[in-house]
């Protein structure tokens, strides 16, 4: 199968998108596809022809690594060759009619938010992971609070502010986060208001919308589902005390356990709500649901990601690895779980 993987994008999660997109590539290589990759925004300048890049597999990006810091987006607009702002850089969608599928190896700004998949629906291109309006309404967190509330999952009461309006909240501690961003980037725990000032702040300089929401006690937990399968809960202990962008992607500074410890009705409270709230938001073929589990064994849904970070650190990939499935055969299983939607 010819499988194009696209990666990188203008998110503040570029370096995370594109260390997932260099390792699904390396995996459906190895399960014997023809795969390239490529940048979305920076395209490839070449005339060389996509069933040439196809047959030689090529990787069309330079580095793959996740640094400490988030990624300087008016840097990397500035090194686009041609200097357009257009998100599709020279010869992606090529590349992409060429393919059988496209991976979506994207997270957080169009790459997550339905605009890529609604553009590729109507260029008549196939692509992995859920539809334009499942993408949609997971990616705001605002949405995902409302929907989730209406119909019975659980998540912690908050409000959504937009930039300009009073900031007006007295229940301590709280977290802030923007409405639609990924990675933890721009996420705080506020204890008292001179923190949570400072919090919005910082949240409104990444969106002009934030939500702020009750600080749950509790363990935190992740669960991947994978079409009509749920997978076991894996449990995420930061060393930092906060599971923030750093704590995410630098070795060491979170532990992770999966199966987690934890009882049988907690894996089944966690399951049932992971597979709920995956229905509720009109997500297919593959998502993973965070949650905050109290200590009275309520499931609190944090946010719904419909293209799961696979980094060497992400949580999808150990989660399947629990119930054993490997890497490759986890992108092989999740390009099959995606062309269902076609037939």
């Amino acid at each position: 199968m010819k499988i194009a993987v696209i990666t990188g994008g203008l998110s503040t999660e570029r370096d995370v998108a594109i260390s997932s997109g260099a390792r699904i590539a390396d995996a459906l290589r190895s399960k014997g596809h023809e795969v390239v990759l490529i940048d979305v925004f920076m395209g490839f300048e070449s005339n060389i022809s996509p069933e040439k890049l196809f047959k030689d597999n090529a990787d069309l990006i330079q580095n793959k690594g996740v640094n400490e810091f988030i990624p300087d987006l008016r840097a990397v607009k500035l090194s686009r060759a041609d200097k357009s702002d257009c998100f599709l850089g020279k010869n992606v969608v090529e590349i992409c009619r060429a393919a059988d599928i496209t991976f979506f190896a994207l997270h957080g700004g169009e790459g997550e938010n339905g605009q890529l998949q609604a553009a590729f629906d109507i260029l008549g291109l196939k692509y992995t992971g859920s539809g334009y309006l499942g993408a949609a309404l997971a990616m705001d967190k605002g949405i995902t609070k409302a929907l989730c509330s209406l119909h019975r999952v659980l998540t912690p009461k908050g409000l959504i502010f937009k930039k300009g309006e009073d900031v007006v909240w007295d229940t301590f501690p709280c977290v802030i986060k923007p409405c639609s961003g990924g990675s933890s980037v721009g996420i705080a725990k506020a204890n008292n208001p001179e923190e949570l000032d400072a919090a919005v702040a910082d949240a409104f300089s990444y969106e002009d919308e934030i939500v702020i929401e009750e600080f749950v006690e509790g363990r935190e937990f992740s669960v991947g589902v994978l079409g009509d399968e749920v997978l076991p809960p894996i449990e995420i202990i930061p060393t930092t005390g906060f599971y923030d962008y750093k704590a995410k992607y630098q070795a060491g500074l979170t532990v992770e356990e999966c199966p987690a410890k934890i009882t049988e009705q907690e894996d089944k409270t966690l399951r049932d709500a992971a597979l709920n709230a995956f229905n509720v938001l009109r997500l297919t073929s593959y998502a993973r649901i965070d949650f905050i589990l109290d200590k009275d064994g309520n499931a609190y849904c944090l946010e719904a990601n419909t293209l799961p970070g696979m980094t060497p650190t992400s949580l999808l990939p150990q989660e399947a690895a629990a119930i054993g499935m490997d890497y490759p055969t986890l992108c092989e299983k999740i390009v099959e779980l995606s062309l269902k939607k076609y037939n």
